[in-house]
């Protein structure tokens, strides 16, 4: 007696065929979009002051690189991001200043001048005379400083909350600094009033998109090579130290090794975006390198998605806008508006707006899996 068997049902696949080659693809571009309108639409259609303004919110898109990578993707709260943002900021400006000096046949810039400075030009002040030593100095002491506060900190295993302090104090001790060194770093106001960046004068319009240009790239490159950096071997590792760092130790690896790269390299990425914000905005000064400002890098990243670049690059963006825009209706009210939105964001969508997508798809789901559940009974 012959028996015939049913094949069983065919289950619909739950995602199109497609999908791995778009998936493959969406990044490429997604870059290929922002290249275009960054590059090519937004000097078209801006004036020159929109352009400005668009530049200072790149460089704080450039912090928010650095961010996703310590936070979004290592755990690390990194709330002293001002200290290195500054740090590069003051060394690009140093140089400026000293240029601006030599043009006009002075060995001093204005400000010392004006103070009555004692012995001539600080020591520490006469490297960045060197074009080549400012420009590696943007990155390198940011990341030299980080290395240095990262192996006292990792190798003793402080982390969480006493880690952010730690960095939030570094802030504040270096904006105090800055303050009662008048003489020398121009105290409160800051280093200001730039006239040239690198041969090229800052106060022709043609000059300052080509100083726009010079950050949207930057910004894209390092977006590109973070992006790699994410994919990778060490990625994948810096995931797991966040997850479970006793694990990876068990595995045979350093967590404080692969925390300290994530921290160093995002120093490096803050210090290269506070060269790039002083010949866009023409200041550097405490105020923009304190508590404050190193809380706001955080919140633009927390409210776009700190594990997403793109969604950290865009929350940084929207947030320095809303600044800009909020501050002059609401000057009293913006702090707590800030801080409200970092609550908000970490207590209600700690995932940011990169992750509402999935957030509404799984209450879809959880919603048809409750209404099937309650149809069958």
């Amino acid at each position: 007696m012959t028996t015939t068997s049913t094949p069983a049902p065919t289950v619909p696949a739950t995602e199109p065929p497609d999908e791995p080659f778009l998936t493959r693809f969406r990044a490429p571009a997604a870059f290929l979009l922002g290249a275009v309108l960054l590059v090519g639409v937004a000097p078209l259609v801006l004036s020159d002051f929109r352009l400005g303004l668009l530049a200072k919110y790149l460089c704080y898109g450039i912090v928010a690189i650095g961010v996703s990578l310590a936070w979004g993707r290592g755990g690390l709260l990194v709330l002293g991001q001002g200290v290195f943002f500054g740090l590069g900021g003051y060394a690009m400006a140093m140089h400026l200043k000293l240029a601006d000096a030599a043009a006009t046949g002075q060995t001093l810039p204005d400000f010392m001048q004006l103070y009555g400075t004692e012995g001539g030009l600080p020591w520490w002040w006469q490297p960045f005379a060197n074009p080549a030593f400012a420009l590696a100095m943007t990155v390198l002491l940011p990341m030299a400083v980080a290395a240095l506060l990262g192996v006292l900190v990792f190798r003793r295993r402080v982390k969480g909350a006493y880690f952010a302090i730690l960095s939030q104090a570094l802030a504040a001790a270096l904006a105090i600094w800055l303050v009662g060194q008048q003489a020398t770093t121009g105290g409160t106001n800051g280093l200001t009033d730039f006239q040239g960046f690198f041969g090229y004068d800052l106060s022709d319009p043609v000059n300052r998109r080509m100083v726009y240009l010079v950050i949207a790239v930057a910004l894209l490159l390092l977006m590109a090579g973070a992006r790699q950096l994410f994919v990778s071997r060490y990625g994948e590792l810096l995931i797991a130290v966040r997850d479970s760092e006793e694990r990876v130790r068990f595995l045979g690896y350093n967590p404080a090794n692969v925390k300290l790269v994530a921290y160093v390299v995002a120093a490096g990425v803050a210090g290269l975006a506070g060269a790039l914000f002083v010949p866009a905005v023409g200041i550097i000064s405490p105020a923009l390198i304190g508590i404050v400002p190193s809380i706001g890098f955080v919140i633009g990243a927390a409210v776009g998605g700190r594990a997403s670049l793109v969604g950290a690059v865009l929350g940084a963006i929207a947030v320095a806008w809303a600044q800009s825009t909020l501050s002059d209706a609401w000057p009293a009210g913006w702090t707590y508006l800030q801080g409200l939105l970092f609550v908000v964001a970490v207590g209600f969508l700690p995932g940011g707006l990169a992750s509402l997508r999935t957030v509404l798809r799984r209450r879809r789901t959880t919603d048809g899996v409750r209404t099937t559940k309650e149809g069958t009974t």
